[in-house]
């Protein structure tokens, strides 16, 4: 029901729109077959389908809708109006209502269905005409029915009727005249009811008629109805014997109706009568006189005659009223429930017959005398009826309290009628009954009830009535009543006669004349009542003490809060004089017997009236009159308190008693209350008057003296002794003592007041001038008996040592032997009050409402130090108050540092004013106090640094702390200097120190400072703003402005920052934040677009809006209508922001739009918008509008998403830079931050940036596999994912700055920044591993660390041990990125490498420096306490973790690893970012094997891959090597998806063993293509299982992707006995053409052909040769037909051609070329699917027959012919040339496997990213000493070069290219530079000899290629005699172009070198999978493998012994040993000589 009302509700609101809902809710409504017509009776041989109750739901939402929607549409009426008419023929029938549905259910359905209806007809004039045609008929069928006339249930027909005179929908007159006489007609025949309650009820009646009683119609009254009933009995008696004489009449009454003892008697007669009045009778009645009512009020259209029937009747039952309520309970035969149904049915009916009664009498239109006669009586009738109420015993009864309200308003209504004719009528007999109202004795007390509260409203309203008609009648009226207090104290004047107590009817007398003068607010009606009072107070009974003076002084206190001068002054000297009166007579002997209410009034009476007027009077000049005159009686009560000790001081001591201390402070106390409330609108810092400023001081002289201040001694005092010697009990200096320290022993009102007091206190300044005067009075004050002027020594002792102790011990009590003890009293008065000042609110005044901020109390403290010629002990003492109460406000602060919401504004607030008034005191002329506000300013930046980046206070130190200086006034300029300066210094530091920790949210604050009107014009002091802020700058580097590693250190802050200022610069090394320049930059841009939002809202406000025709007012708002939707277009009815508002959220959703299609994004647009629309928002926030909330939230989020969606490094920029803007509106800062978390969670969710986990965007890693790394090659991503890390990276460096500004102040934005770190470090899985995240992970591991560190802040104290835990979720999420084998990456930017060195070292350094001992701060016991909460976690089995001896133990060993982990990437990283720094100046400490072994066995344990990745990180370290290997063998079933632990278990040992390990092979995972075949070398014996591994390992990558491996996998063959290598190769040849052909070239090219007179033939193994042909021939055969036309075209097209060499052999050399041509002509291109061996995606196209050339050879003819190719996966009709040598008598299997060396560095340099070339041009061997070489295109040999010019490389580039320094000469020279350090790699890992100039050559682009192989790794020409002694070719005119210095300084240089570094440290990763390629070629007889050991000097050459520095440096003696060496001249002189070769 609840979800469909709210459905109405909704569609009410928009009928138009939600039409379906309004159709589908009148579908749910009854339907015509649930209606019977007249036609259709019960006896109908179909009855309708019983109504569902959804279906009565919908009907009671329909008619809701209709009373909210008058315009509902006309089928929304429809259900209910075929309804209503049809209730009596189908509603009023139980066959209609659901199974069991109650007859109460049925009630409600009626009662709501009507109350709507009738709603519905007030707000829609139309369906109430069409209501009042049917509906009388409804209700007068109904009507009948009930009174058993009619076909229907009497029980539902009542419940109907009973809703219809609740609520009426509109009836006819016609109808109106039946309906009343059919009601009539019912009071005629009584009998109907009788005959209708004998009906047989269908199906439900039994139920109904159980409960009938129950029903709407008669009343409700509570459950504790029957228990009131039950007493009733009892309290009648003792009421009526309280009664008055006007009461007389009704007690004869009843005593003429007593029953006699037999039972006999009138009053018998009466209660028979009654109980033969049935319920149901009586229930029909009061329906009867409602609807009488409701006819009355809806149309008044009643006859005269019917009228007069009606009053008749409810005469009737009016005057059996007071009769019924008189019969005692024991004279009824019922009781019980039947008895208090009787009741509550009578008194129902009744209360219905007066409200029609009263109604038929106002509708009278005659004055003549029958209607005033008729009021008269009906007036009397009323009168009698409520007396009779309040005499009842009933009278306690819910339903008699509603009729007795009843009756009396009907007396209010009838006085006021005929413009108050009968008011003197009412008001003679109103006393009576007012009198009668005050003598009950149960109205007494606090809650009177509610017929006094009747009775007092009835006299309001007719006093008020009356005020203007009859003003001395009503005067008569009140003092009539007033005098009847004194009347009725004459019994008291009686001699003989003992005094009674107070009677009950003058207590409340009292009462209701106070509440009379209260309501009334007349001051003729106080001055007329509270002189009566006052007599009696002063002169009568009520003199002394009793409860009659009790409550006459609580009605004076009342009567003078009103405000009323005469009033007011009366009542106050009364009650003062009264009060002093107490205290004069309090502990006096004969006294002691005083009545407890002498008591009550001292102790509660008198102070709670004085504290009503304190918190009512509103007149500033009667509160200010108060205020003094509260503050004179606690004076003289102090005095007073004081004089009764006597002269004798010891005496007094003495008398515990009556001492001054007690009696003081009994008296004082009670009056705390009321002048704390009189000084909450005081202004303490307002000019005060010297008399009242005295009188403070008093009070607070009296406050100390009698330890009524709460104590101000802190739990822990200060480590200062106070030493004092007083031990006497009693003695005032023990008092003072004691309410320094506690405990407290007052009232806790008491307490609070005295805060209150203190917070409207002014200071307490003694005038030094006036000291001597002012001692000698509070000499006085301390001791009135004796005016010595000096007190007792021993006192002032104990007092010095009291403030002493108040001081916390700052000042000594030696230090103060020059103050006296009354000095010290009052010195000890203002700590007190200072101390509780700042200890009740932090210190703030808050009375001054016009100042939108609060102000600082420091202003008050401040004001004693002012005063001149302070002695030095006095000037002490006030320096140490001014200190403790800067530690009260201290502790305030953090008290309160975990309070969230309006409680944390508060608390800012106040820190706010506190530092604002510290800083513009700094301006003070006195050196002393400046130097205490520095030192306050400090230790509040210390404690609270969120008060540096507080706008307010930033403003004033930078602004108005400067117009403080009044340098125009004061003409002392030395002053005004040191000022100036003093506030230069500090802001200079300020400002720095801000920088230092949140340089983001620091630039937004001084961006905003500037942005506000005319900021640099509200200073004179602008250009000291200005130099200030041009001396401060931040850089990239180390920052000269601080010590130490802060914040703005970590490189993501510092780009954030960057961003955050609007800077468009490339971060560099050496980049610097002009914080001047750019803040006024930024400032500017912001000022514009505030600008632009401005002056386009003025225009549009002036020219009356948009029109259909504008055209954009800017920010492109005309060219996008067309893209907004039309009801956007309607601009006449939007105001200005919802146009904007509309706009901006369309163009930001349009940019989420393009950025989802992958398009790029107009970076420039997109930031003009977000800027515009970030102006927008902020100037909806500063008008303080509500409009379309919810549409400047959709902008926020779109704002703070759109950056976070596009992820650019562009467009986080421009978020940076809009965030900062929108949190420096302090209200934006929590939702900006909870959109931005939320954004941050989503990019996790949807794996973007830092969290893109999917292998293909984890960098070299994707790039490498196969063939290197494992995996499953991977399409590359569209987006580059280094853009995502770098967006990642700045958006981290904006949380790291938002988290140090909040971190200490905002819990609720600190418990974001939780949920943030929370999620991401919740799977450690879910990271990106690209390399170039390095940096930006560690950044958000640091923010994670950082957040831990908060455990030791106090306002997350409760969080402790989740943030330890926390902590080591950060330690596991770290320990993750070490699951992966270390990596390099190098960007385009030249600072990113050194950004994530630093980032990591950043890292280790909060590692290093985390506080052990953070958690116990506030004492060691505490920190010893939390230390165990984690130390005894022990036991801990986690899921994923596994299990722990101790936790703690295991968090530090994880700690303890994540730092040598850390420690080891952020060396490795420095190395890449600084290749050339040789100096390692960073020492470790040794690690010895057992520290290694238990890194080992940490990291195993947290992830095995750690453990593994170790062995990568330290290959040298034996005993990572074996801890690893024991660990994996120990655990190998749960690493079994890990490829890299084969190595450790999958050994040559285990081989020889056949272990059980090697069982676990067939479930491993697969390993990379290098890693597989390893395991095919000699020393793992082909075993099975590891060749069955292997093989699985092949075949799950494509062939193709093996292809490149053919030479080794052929080599494969020697080993494989058990034939499972050539069963891959031939299930491989059937899956890839391209994998046949290659392997059966290779095979051909492995095959040995005997050539007679071959010298130093290689003998070849026979079984293998043998085996070649077998497997070619098995590939054939295993062809399909279309495969085997494919393999018989191809090779036939090559072998013509590769024929032509020994054609050509016989012929001379001359004749070849044109040989060359004919041999051509005749081949021809057989399909066009033929392809070049050596590029298999190159398909041949034809043969450019004139590029035959024949090249030189000793034997064959070797012979180059270019081909016409096409891309296979390119534009085919791209046709480019590609040429290619055949070679016949060369082996070319040594130049493959150099080649293939050379492609994997090739794909390792470009995985990593580095700019370095090489070119592995295409060889394959294609038969014996047969093979095809692919030629490098556009490039030409040195030597050809050589022969075109005399000149060097240096000459021919400038020749080429040209002059030195052109762009394409140094393009030229970089494109050498790389190629030559690419080839300077891999010459020295493959040794390459014979390096003349024609095996050099150079493409049209300046790049190197090395060519011809022929000598590599061992094996060097000239019989192996190794000239060439350098490791790579650098000969002097390759060191021309690589330095032009000469001298190896060169910036060219440099680079060349660092790129050497560079690419050996990126080939070491994969050392391993090289040497595999190179070991498994080992047996094939090529010449490299024929002497030394070239597989131990290739690993030699990695050096994987040495660190990445040392590694770095080697390289570095490597190219500085090549440098022009000797030997390279010496071999290209030798090479000249010899064969010609240009040197």
């Amino acid at each position: 029901m609840e979800a469909l009302i709210e459905l109405c509700d909704l569609v009410a609101q928009n009928p138009e729109i939600f039409a379906d809902k309004l159709a589908w809710i009148c579908s749910r409504c009854p339907s015509s077959a649930h209606r019977l017509t007249d036609n259709g009776t019960a006896a109908s041989p179909v009855p309708p389908p019983r109504a569902t109750r959804s279906q009565l739901h919908a009907l009671v939402a329909l008619s809701r809708l209709l009373s909210r929607c008058p315009t509902a549409p006309a089928s929304a009426r429809a259900p209910l109006l075929d309804f209503l008419p049809a209730i009596p023929a189908s509603a009023l029938r139980p066959s209609f209502w659901p199974q069991a549905f109650p007859l109460d259910q049925i009630s409600l359905f009626f009662s709501d269905l009507l109350q709507y209806a009738a709603q519905a007809a007030e707000v829609s004039p139309e369906l109430a005409a069409e209501f009042s045609g049917f509906f009388g008929s409804t209700v007068v069928t109904a009507v009948s029915i009930l009174n058993g006339r009619g076909n229907g249930d009497p029980a539902i027909a009542r419940a109907f009727l009973s809703a219809v005179s609740r609520s009426c929908p509109t009836i006819g007159p016609s109808d109106s005249e039946q309906l009343v006489g059919c009601l009539l007609d019912q009071f005629a025949s009584p009998g109907t009811s009788e005959a209708s309650a004998n009906l047989s009820l269908s199906e439900n009646s039994s139920s109904w008629s159980s409960s009938v009683q129950s029903t709407p119609t008669k009343g409700k009254s509570k459950d504790n109805d029957k228990e009131i009933a039950d007493d009733a009995a009892s309290e009648v008696s003792s009421t009526m014997s309280r009664g008055n004489e006007s009461s007389e009449g009704i007690a004869r009454g009843i005593a003429d109706l007593s029953v006699s003892k037999d039972g006999s008697g009138a009053a018998r007669q009466v209660v028979v009568t009654f109980e033969e009045e049935s319920l149901e009778s009586l229930e029909k009645h009061e329906i009867a006189f409602r609807l009488f009512g409701q006819v009355l009020d809806r149309t008044g259209a009643v006859k005269s005659e019917q009228l007069e029937q009606v009053r008749k009747v409810a005469t009737q039952q009016i005057k059996s009223l007071p009769v019924f309520l008189k019969v005692r309970k024991r004279e009824w035969r019922e009781q019980g429930p039947q008895l208090k149904a009787r009741i509550n049915t009578k008194l129902s009916c009744c209360q219905a017959a007066i409200l029609v009664q009263v109604k038929s009498l106002i509708s009278l239109d005659s004055d003549g005398k029958s209607s005033k006669d008729l009021l008269r009586r009906t007036l009397a009738l009323l009168l009698d009826a409520a007396e009779a109420c309040l005499l009842s015993l009933w009278r306690k009864l819910k339903v008699c309290e509603e009729l007795f309200s009843t009756l009396l308003s009907g007396i209010s209504q009838i006085a006021v009628s005929r413009g108050g004719q009968l008011l003197r009528v009412l008001l003679i007999p109103l006393k009576p009954l007012v009198l009668t109202t005050c003598a009950q004795a149960d109205m007494l007390g606090n809650n009177r009830g509610a017929m006094f509260e009747t009775v007092t409203k009835l006299c309001c309203e007719i006093i008020e009535f009356g005020w203007s008609k009859d003003r001395a009648l009503v005067d008569t009226f009140v003092m009539g009543l007033a005098s009847c207090i004194r009347e009725r104290n004459d019994y008291e004047e009686q001699d003989g006669k003992e005094k009674q107590t107070v009677p009950t009817v003058q207590l409340n007398l009292i009462c209701l004349l106070a509440d009379l003068s209260s309501l009334l607010k007349k001051w003729e009606i106080v001055d007329m009542i509270l002189p009566l009072f006052i007599e009696n107070l002063e002169e009568g009974d009520a003199c002394t003490p009793s409860l009659l003076r009790l409550r006459l002084l609580d009605a004076v206190s009342r009567m003078a809060c009103l405000g009323f001068e005469k009033s007011y002054r009366e009542t106050v000297v009364l009650m003062t004089r009264s009060y002093l009166d107490k205290l004069k007579n309090f502990g006096l002997d004969e006294n002691k017997t005083l009545p407890p209410e002498a008591t009550t009034e001292r102790i509660e009476t008198l102070p709670s009236g004085f504290f009503l007027i304190a918190s009512h009077l509103t007149s500033s000049k009667l509160r200010s009159d108060y205020r003094h005159r509260l503050l004179c009686l606690c004076s003289d009560v102090g005095l007073a308190a004081e004089s009764k000790s006597g002269s004798n001081v010891e005496d007094w001591l003495c008398n515990l008693n009556l001492c001054i201390f007690r009696s003081g402070a009994d008296f004082m106390g009670p009056l705390l209350p009321a002048v704390a409330e009189i000084c909450t609108d005081f202004d303490p810092v307002a000019s005060v008057e010297p008399s009242l400023l005295k009188l403070f001081r008093n009070l607070w002289f009296y406050i100390v003296l009698f330890g009524l201040a709460p104590p101000i001694q802190p739990t822990q005092i200060s480590s200062k002794p106070v030493s004092t010697s007083l031990s006497v009990q009693g003695s005032s200096s023990a008092i003072a003592l004691q309410a320094v320290a506690g405990p407290y022993m007052w009232n806790e009102e008491w307490s609070i007041s005295v805060q209150r007091i203190a917070k409207g206190t002014p200071p307490l300044v003694v005038s030094s001038v006036k000291w001597l005067e002012d001692e000698l009075e509070l000499n006085a004050l301390s001791n009135p008996g004796s005016r010595r002027g000096s007190g007792n020594e021993k006192d002032a002792v104990g007092q010095r040592a009291a403030l002493s102790a108040a001081l916390g011990g700052r000042v000594e009590v030696a230090a103060m032997n020059t103050i006296s003890g009354v000095k010290a009293t009052y010195l000890l008065a203002v700590t007190f009050l200072e101390i509780i000042r700042f200890r009740c609110n932090g210190g703030v005044i808050d009375t001054d409402s016009s100042s939108p901020t609060l102000r600082s109390a420091f202003i008050c403290v401040f004001e004693y130090l002012l005063t001149p010629n302070l002695m030095p002990a006095v000037s002490q003492c006030l320096t140490a108050i001014v200190h403790r109460a800067f530690e009260a406000a201290v502790s305030w602060l953090e008290e309160r540092i975990s309070d969230i919401g309006k409680e944390a504004e508060t608390r800012e607030s106040v820190l706010s004013s506190h530092t604002c008034y510290l800083i513009k005191n700094l301006s003070q002329r006195d050196e002393h106090v400046r130097d205490i506000s520095v030192n306050l300013l400090t230790q509040l930046k210390e404690k609270f640094p969120q008060v540096l980046w507080n706008s307010s206070c930033l403003d004033s130190l930078l602004f108005s702390g400067h117009n403080e200086l009044p340098s125009i006034h004061v003409h002392d300029p030395a002053w005004v200097a040191t000022v100036r300066s003093l506030y230069q210094k500090t802001a200079r530091e300020w400002i720095t120190t801000a920088l230092s920790f949140a340089p983001c949210t620091t630039q937004g604050l001084l961006q905003e400072n500037l942005c506000k009107p005319n900021a640099l014009q509200r200073t004179q002091h602008a250009s000291d703003v200005v130099s200030l802020l041009s001396e401060i700058r931040i850089c990239t580097g180390k920052n000269d402005s601080w010590n130490g590693i802060r914040t703005a250190n970590i490189p993501s802050v510092i780009y954030a920052a960057a961003a955050a200022s609007g800077a468009k610069k490339e971060l560099s090394e050496g980049f610097v934040l002009e914080v001047l320049s750019i803040a006024v930059v930024s400032a500017t841009v912001k000022c514009n677009h505030a600008g632009e939002i401005a002056g386009m809202r003025r225009l549009y406000d002036s020219i009356g809006g948009l029109g259909m025709s504008a055209v954009g007012l800017g920010l492109g708002l005309g060219q996008s209508m067309n893209g907004m939707p039309s009801s956007q277009l309607n601009l006449k009815k939007e105001s200005f922001n919802e146009i904007l508002l509309s706009k901006f959220v369309h163009l930001l959703q349009q940019f989420v739009g393009v950025a989802e299609k992958g398009l790029p994004i107009d970076k420039t647009l997109f930031r003009d918008t977000c800027s515009q629309a970030t102006a927008l928002l902020l100037s909806h926030l500063d008008s303080d509008s509500k409009v379309n909330m919810e549409g400047f939230s959709q902008l926020l989020r779109l704002l703070c998403w759109c950056p976070a969606y596009i992820s650019t490094p562009d467009a986080m920029e421009t978020g940076i830079f809009i965030w900062t803007w929108l949190v420096s509106a302090p209200s934006l800062g929590a939702l900006v931050l909870a959109e931005l978390v939320d954004a941050w969670l989503w990019t996790i969710d949807t794996k973007r940036g830092l969290f893109a986990s999917e292998m293909r965007y984890s960098g070299p890693a994707a790039k490498l596999q196969p063939h290197l790394v494992p995996g499953e090659p991977q399409a590359p991503p569209e987006k580059d994912p280094v853009e995502g890390l770098i967006a990642h990276r700045l958006w981290l460096g904006f949380f790291i700055d938002r988290f140090e500004v909040v971190r200490h102040d905002s819990i609720e934005q600190l418990l974001l920044l939780s949920r943030l770190v929370q999620g991401t470090m919740k799977s450690p899985s879910q990271f990106s591993r690209h390399p170039a995240a390095v940096g930006t992970f560690f950044t958000a591991m640091l923010l994670g660390l950082k957040f831990c560190l908060c455990q030791s802040q106090k306002n997350l104290r409760n969080s402790k041990l989740g943030l330890q835990l926390l902590e080591d979720r950060v330690y596991r999420a770290s320990l993750s990125w070490f699951a992966y084998g270390p990596e390099w990456y190098e960007t385009n930017s030249k600072s990113y490498a050194q950004s994530e060195s630093q980032s990591v070292s950043l890292f280790v350094h909060h590692l290093l420096n985390e506080r052990v001992d953070s958690i116990a701060i506030d004492s060691s016991t505490r920190g010893r306490a939390n230390d165990t909460e984690l130390t005894n976690m022990t036991d801990i089995c986690h899921p994923v973790w596994g299990h722990m001896d101790s936790y703690s133990i295991g968090k530090e060993k994880r700690k303890q690893l994540l730092l040598m982990l850390c420690q080891h990437e952020g060396d490795r990283l420095e190395v890449w970012a600084q290749p050339l720094n040789k100096k390692d100046n960073i020492s470790r400490t040794q690690i010895g094997s057992d520290k290694w072994i238990e890194h080992v066995r940490t990291a195993f344990a947290v992830d095995p891959r750690i453990a593994l990745c170790l062995t990568l990180r330290f290959p040298a370290n034996s005993h990572i090597a074996s801890e690893v290997t024991q660990l994996v063998q120990t655990h190998i079933l749960e690493i079994r998806t890990i490829p890299e632990a084969l190595p450790f278990f999958v050994t040559p040992k285990a081989v020889e063993e056949n272990s059980v390990l090697l069982q676990q092979l067939p479930h491993w995972a697969a390993c990379s293509i290098t890693q597989a075949l390893d395991f095919f070398t000699p020393p793992f014996k082909g075993h099975p299982r590891v060749m069955a591994y292997v093989m699985r390992v092949l075949e799950s990558y494509p062939p193709e992707r093996v292809t490149f491996f053919m030479p080794q996998l052929v080599q494969a063959l020697r080993y494989d006995e058990e034939k499972l290598v050539e069963g891959y190769l031939l299930r491989a040849a059937q899956r890839s053409n391209i994998f046949s052909h290659i392997l059966i070239w290779h095979l051909q090219g492995e095959s040995c052909e005997q050539e007679p007179g071959k010298e130093g033939e290689v003998i070849k193994s026979n079984p293998f040769q043998a085996m070649l042909p077998l497997v070619r021939q098995k590939i054939i055969d295993g062809f399909t037909a279309e495969a085997l036309d494919l393999f018989q075209r191809e090779f036939d097209f090559f072998d013509k051609v590769t024929s032509i060499s020994g054609v050509l052999f016989p012929l001379p050399k001359e004749e070849r070329r044109a040989g060359i041509k004919r041999e051509l002509e005749k081949i021809s291109i057989d399909g066009d699917d033929l392809y070049l061996p050596t590029a298999t995606n190159k398909i041949v196209r034809g043969i450019q027959l004139d590029s035959g050339i024949p090249l030189q050879s000793a034997a064959k003819v070797p012979i180059m012919i270019t081909f016409n190719v096409v891309d296979k996966y390119g534009d085919p009709n791209d046709v480019k040339p590609q040429a290619c040598i055949f070679k016949v008598g060369d082996d070319c299997r040594q130049d493959v496997l150099a080649l293939q060396v050379i492609a994997l560095l090739r794909d390792i340099f470009n995985a990593v990213g580095l700019n370095l070339y090489l070119f592995p041009y295409g060889v394959l061997p294609t038969g014996p000493e047969r093979g095809i070489i692919e030629v490098v295109p556009n490039t030409r040999s040195r030597n050809q070069m050589g022969e075109t010019t005399d000149g060097g490389l240096y000459e021919i580039f400038q020749q080429d290219y040209g002059p030195v320094g052109s762009p394409s000469f140094e393009t030229a020279r970089e494109m050498f530079m790389v190629s030559s350090a690419g080839y300077a790699v891999a010459s020295l890992l493959l040794q390459p000899k014979d390096r003349h100039n024609g095996n050099l050559l150079f493409d049209n682009q300046g790049r190197l290629v090395h060519i011809d192989f022929g000598f590599i790794l061992e094996t060097s020409p000239g019989g192996n005699m190794r000239f060439e002694s350098a490791h790579f070719k650098l000969s002097h005119e390759m060191t021309q172009l690589l330095d032009p210095s000469g001298s190896m300084k060169s910036e060219t240089w440099n680079q060349f070198v660092s790129l050497c570094v560079k690419g050996y440290l990126a080939a070491r990763v994969h050392m391993q999978g090289i040497i595999t390629t190179v070991l498994l070629m080992i047996d094939s007889g090529l010449p490299c493998f024929s002497r030394g050991d070239p597989i131990g000097n290739l690993r030699k050459r990695f050096h994987p012994e040495m660190t990445e520095r040392e590694a770095a440096n080697f390289m570095i003696r490597t190219c500085n040993d090549a440098y022009n060496k000797w030997s390279t001249a010496g071999y290209d002189l030798i090479q000249y000589l010899q064969q010609g070769i240009e040197k």
